[in-house]
């Protein structure tokens, strides 16, 4: 049987699991796992809010050193990317609400560990293993939602989780910063281990009755080993699963880029006064919110996934590409909203994408994959957009960079449009 015949019966079969199970309309589910890549976004961009912390510095022993500081992200962001990768499997194997516990209750020793200790090292190694605990995260919440919900509801009930991320990208830095104002820098780290508590009740009420220690796509038991790995082996030879991989990693470089790079070429690119970029900048990244609100629901009443990803990066990419012929600040302003707004229609169908294309009995496998390769190359984006500004000193070829990057991860997917 080919892997096109194994996907299509397994997405048939778990869909049809899904629609007649109570559980398919449980949005307490996605609604936990909100709580879970909020709490998670937190915990991985705190941190930098202390980066000019004189106290913080003194602590760790290091002063005011950019390089060293900056270290401390980056070494998160690429163990988040390996673990993603070559942990989410887990959760193909064990009962993927277990295992979210346990990622959460080490989120939280983490975090305490954090806030006690006065090495620099040490902190490196924390936030490694932090990013560690909380690569599965992303596959996990996928894995849950295409075993909870029929493929017709996935868009919308992946909207809602993935809606962590802007949410937590915006708040996280002034909830740390008015922390810091009253307290201390320990204190931010003891607030973030504190919140691990509600959310983990958040996940245990909503999801109380929801079983999936079993794959969806069978209703009899697990897989055996040897069956698992052949699947495994049929999804890493489909070219129709890399080529989904490489889409995301254009598709994350976007938002990489945007989120290293969007406030700096506001001020430097395009001479927005400083005092106007603070608020002019979010404008945005609301826009991007938006934009996942409608794209979930106008895809699932499509069910047109591929199509809505080419056309959300597609329009994402021409958006910035008319910033780079504007200089009016509004006129700035409302272009990138218009291009992050056609960016986050497409973020909640690249996983029902996924979930079109491959089988569920390796949803894990597949979502960490997936989202390991394209947040490790989509975290290189603000580097590699630094070296453009640098070498030629145009901020412009920063964002033409995101640009070509847009249209590549469109080309890639012109082959799947008909398919999915």
């Amino acid at each position: 049987m080919t892997t096109q015949d194994i996907d299509a019966r397994s997405g048939r079969v778990g869909d049809a699991v899904a629609e007649n199970s109570p559980t398919s309309v449980r949005w307490s589910v996605p609604a936990a796992l909100f709580a879970c890549v909020l709490l998670a976004f937190f915990d991985k961009i705190s941190i930098a809010a202390l980066f000019s912390d004189h106290e913080f510095q003194q602590a760790m022993g290091i002063g005011f050193d950019p390089t060293r500081l900056g270290l401390l992200m980056s070494a998160f962001l690429f163990s988040y990317g390996f673990s993603s990768m070559l942990l989410s499997g887990i959760g193909d194997r064990l009962n993927p609400v277990k295992v979210l516990i346990g990622m959460m209750v080490t989120w939280g020793v983490l975090m305490v560990l954090m806030g006690m200790t006065r090495s620099y090292h040490t902190m490196m190694t924390l936030r490694i293993l932090l990013g560690i605990a909380e690569g599965p995260l992303l596959p996990m919440a996928y894995a849950i939602v295409r075993q909870a919900f029929p493929q017709r509801l996935q868009a919308r009930a992946t909207m809602l989780w993935l809606l962590g991320t802007p949410i937590g990208a915006a708040l996280g830095f002034p909830v740390t910063l008015f922390i810091l104002s009253r307290f201390n820098w320990e204190t931010t780290f003891f607030f973030m281990a504190f919140l691990t508590v509600p959310v983990m009740l958040l996940v245990l009420f909503g999801m109380r009755h929801l079983n999936v220690a079993r794959p969806a796509a069978s209703n009899t038991s697990k897989p055996a080993v040897a069956e698992r790995k052949q699947l495994r082996r049929e999804l890493f030879s489909t070219p129709h699963f890399w080529m989904i991989c490489l889409f995301n990693i254009a598709f994350l470089t976007y938002l990489w880029g945007m989120n290293g790079w969007l406030p700096s070429y506001l001020i430097e690119g395009k001479g927005i006064h400083l005092e106007h970029a603070g608020y002019l900048s979010s404008l945005p990244f609301i826009a991007m919110l938006l934009g996942e609100v409608v794209g979930a629901w106008l895809s699932d009443k499509m069910d047109r996934r591929a199509l809505a990803c080419f056309i959300s990066l597609c329009g994402a990419g021409i958006g910035l590409g008319v910033v780079l012929h504007m200089q009016g600040t509004y006129s700035v302003i409302a272009a990138m909203s218009f291009s992050t707004f056609m960016w986050g229609a497409g973020a909640p169908n690249i996983f029902a994408l996924l979930a079109k294309a491959t089988s569920s009995r390796v949803s894990a496998t597949a979502g960490g994959v997936f989202n390991g390769l394209g947040n490790f190359a989509g975290a290189l984006a603000p580097v590699l957009m630094g070296a453009l500004i640098a070498a030629t000193g145009n901020m412009d070829n920063g964002l033409l960079f995101l640009v070509v990057m847009a249209f590549a991860g469109c080309a890639i997917l012109l082959p799947l449009l008909n398919k999915y």
